[in-house]
């Protein structure tokens, strides 16, 4: 096979198609952890606009939420990135994931609303690509045991 050949490019298309799902995963889990440990301590940003700075300062006031999310973002990072409980860790960041995007979306428009985007993406991604692991979880009436 020639360098630059289509069959080269279909051998490395393939080989990323494959490997998508764990690059997702991965990327995801690092969003999470990489934010869940800078924004830790709770610092209130000074570019943020009057509507957002009392939602932010409100959840870091309460004298629990921001730790509580936060260490939720390090733990489900870190279990995204070792592949375990994704489907669960999917889950339990979905409403982190729907509210970080409305706020930026309606709050606070910045740069970081790109990244937010990234994680919608990914989670969605993720969420088709385990959508078997729902099943149990989607249906309207279960049985017990």
């Amino acid at each position: 096979m020639q360098a630059g050949s289509p069959l080269e490019g279909a051998a490395v298309a393939g080989y990323f198609m494959r490997h998508l799902p764990l690059i997702a995963r991965v990327l995801l889990g690092l969003i999470f952890l990489y934010y869940g440990v800078i924004e830790f301590e709770p610092v209130l940003p000074p570019d943020l606009g009057p509507e957002a700075s009392a939602f932010i300062g409100a959840l870091m006031d309460s004298g629990y939420f921001w730790q509580l999310l936060k260490v939720l973002e390090i733990v489900c990072g870190t279990l995204l990135i070792l592949g375990l409980f994704v489907p669960l860790m999917l889950i339990m960041l979905a409403p982190v994931v729907v509210n970080g995007m409305l706020f930026h979306i309606l709050l606070s428009p910045n740069e970081k609303t790109l990244v937010v985007a990234l994680t919608l993406v990914l989670s969605l991604y993720l969420a088709y690509q385990y959508r078997s692991s729902f099943r149990a979880v989607l249906q309207p009436r279960t049985q017990l045991g």
